[in-house]
């Protein structure tokens, strides 16, 4: 008989055993459970509710005023490749077949051939296909002369609308572009990023709480696309006849300050903007906004606007305009080389001229200091000099001399009276412009309308002039069409009301120090209306060459006031702008100067004229 291998120690032993490891288990289970569990939490949330880099946030639409899409997302193919799973002879064939489809040739197809040459198991050939590029993919894997590739849709910007130049989308300098990773460039893509792009989420918080992705929100714009479209096209057109180095307009509401088209020729295709980095990156900057120029005689309306403010003229004023004002040393021309004698102030300004217009900035103080003191602060009330608030990144305030910290010169003065020695931007030109003809309100422009449902909130315009003296600015405005040389012809639109400015200026070269010959900056800033202005207008064609010379060494192929006229007939018809009401008395061409017209008064011939002092 055997005897037992069992005994009642071995047990007890096994059982003391098995006891000790349970309680060192409920220990370690203790520990991980009670004194490691928010460490847990947090672990376990990081694996499985971190972002996901590779989800597909949506980004959020860019729309007009009515609601038509600028920007919006939509989805193109990836192109992969699996060398791996080739055969030597697909390793050549699919290759050679892929740089057909892709527009390859030269060192680009011998650099994607490269890559199919290797065992690797993935290889992105192309990023972003065309419909027409995945169609063809597609095709060449059901014949079989394609193999082993995959596509892969994601989302990309997309911007639908074709601009009003050749190779550009709508609106590109002031929508921008997105780039591979999702970051918005330039203009309202990378001033509204946050909102734009959405978020991916990953969420989680020691108390349990998440957060889900949200795609991204809708910003609505001020701007008409019709309106856009229409803008960019005159652009164009002036861009190619007078052979200039870029054209940019800006249409603005006058009260409310909300701008209805903005553009500068030539744009670019934001849906191509790598190969525009390449080609042409400054394209990518806006002008109406971020670059400042010496805008010329549209600035003697301001200096109008000091002087009719301080007493110093009416519009019917004597001024006296000789062919020269000597300053010292220097010495102030009109562009024709004449004077026009005595005239009323109302002329200076019609006929565009620098001594009177110099005569008068002149006569705004006792000394030169307390003139230009003056004219600066007129200067400050209408905007210029300070940042609009457009909302917009790279935002110019202009280079605009203070005559408190540099005290000017009288020839710094008179120059500055009628545009030179000052820059500015478009878009503080037509916002101060707004300013003199709405009686007097200085507007915060925007180009924001609602974000994410929400309207934007438009901070109140300030007054800054009277009522009475931007009813008087508007009417001198009114003169200068119908009186200026050859205005009337060119800016008239029947049953309407139309006013503004010229300004031809001369373009400094800072690498040659002196003026370009023959080269000017060429502006017309205005507004169109019956009964009220509507829209305040900018037009500005830069760096063109005039083909004439002699008297005609100013005029262009199209003038800025037939540009101007232009863009107002298209504001008319798409803002659906009402005419003068029937019967009401047409504008119409004043006779030449020192020929009183109906509502236009003489010039006192018992004043003596002004000159320089006042």
């Amino acid at each position: 008989m055997l005897g037992r291998t069992d005994s009642r120690l071995r047990l007890v032993v096994l059982l003391g055993v098995f006891a000790i490891i349970g309680s060192l288990l409920g220990l370690r289970l203790a520990y991980w459970q009670i004194g490691q569990a928010d460490a847990l939490r947090d672990l376990a949330a990081a694996q499985v509710l971190t972002p996901n880099e590779e989800r597909a946030i949506e980004r959020g639409q860019i729309i007009d005023r009515s609601g038509a899409v600028l920007a919006t997302t939509a989805y193109r193919d990836l192109l992969a490749a699996y060398p791996d799973l080739m055969s030597n002879e697909q390793r050549i064939a699919v290759p050679a077949r892929l740089a057909q489809i892709l527009g390859l040739s030269g060192q680009q197809a011998d650099e994607l051939a490269a890559r199919f040459t290797s065992d690797r198991p993935y290889v992105v050939v192309a990023r972003q296909l065309t419909e027409a590029q995945s169609d063809q993919v597609r095709a060449g894997l059901a014949d079989g002369s394609l193999a082993e590739l995959g596509l892969e849709a994601h989302p990309v910007r997309f911007y639908p609308n074709a601009g009003g130049s050749p190779d550009t989308t709508l609106a590109s300098q002031l929508l921008g572009f997105v780039t591979q990773d999702g970051q918005g460039r330039y203009g309202i893509e990378q001033a509204s990023q946050d909102v734009l792009s959405g978020d991916l989420g990953a969420t989680a918080s020691t108390d349990g709480s998440t957060t889900l992705p949200t795609e991204g929100g809708t910003v609505q714009l001020t701007i008409d696309a019709s309106l856009q479209l229409r803008l960019e096209k005159e652009l164009y057109a002036a861009w190619v006849a007078d052979r200039a180095m870029r054209v940019t307009g800006v249409v603005l509401d006058p009260y409310t300050g909300a701008v209805l088209a903005w553009a500068s020729v030539p744009g670019y295709d934001a849906n191509d903007y790598a190969a525009v980095a390449e080609r042409s990156p400054d394209l990518f900057m806006d002008p109406v906004y971020s670059q400042v120029y010496e805008p010329g005689s549209v600035m003697k309306m301001l200096t109008a606007a000091a002087a009719l403010d301080e007493g110093v003229v009416t519009l019917s004023s004597p001024v006296l305009d000789d062919a020269k004002l000597r300053l010292g040393s220097n010495t102030v021309e009109n562009f024709d080389k004449k004077g026009m004698g005595v005239i009323p102030f109302e002329d200076v300004i019609a006929n565009s001229r620098n001594v009177g217009t110099g005569h008068v900035a002149l006569a705004l103080g006792e000394t030169v200091a307390d003139a230009s003191a003056r004219l600066y602060a007129m200067w400050q009330r209408f905007g210029i000099g300070d940042l609009t608030g457009i909302g917009l990144a790279s935002e110019s305030a202009g280079i605009v001399p203070n005559p408190g910290r540099t005290p000017w010169q009288a020839i710094d003065l008179v120059n500055r009276s009628f545009g030179q020695g000052v820059a500015v931007t478009p878009l503080q030109l037509a916002t101060a412009f707004s300013a003199m003809v709405n009686g007097g309100t200085l507007p915060h422009p925007h180009v924001y309308a609602s974000i994410d449902g929400q309207p934007v909130v438009v901070p109140d315009a300030a007054q800054v002039i009277s009522p009475e003296l931007s009813d008087t600015l508007r009417q001198l405005m009114i003169h200068v069409v119908d009186a200026g040389p050859n205005y009337a012809v060119e800016t008239l639109i029947p049953d309407y009301v139309v006013g503004g400015k010229t300004g031809t200026a001369q373009i400094w070269d800072s690498k040659l120090s002196e003026w370009m010959p023959h080269i000017y900056n060429h502006t017309f800033v205005g507004f169109v209306g019956a009964e009220r202005p509507e829209a305040v207008i900018l037009v500005r064609i830069h760096q063109a060459e005039p083909s004439g010379r002699g008297v005609n060494q100013y005029k262009l192929e199209l003038t800025s006031n037939e540009l101007f006229r232009r863009v107002a007939m298209d504001a008319i018809d798409v803002l659906d702008i009402p005419p003068l009401p029937a019967g009401a008395p047409q504008q119409t061409e004043e006779p030449s100067v020192g020929v009183p017209s109906p509502g236009r008064p003489e010039v006192d011939a018992t004043a003596p004229p002004m000159a320089a002092g006042r």
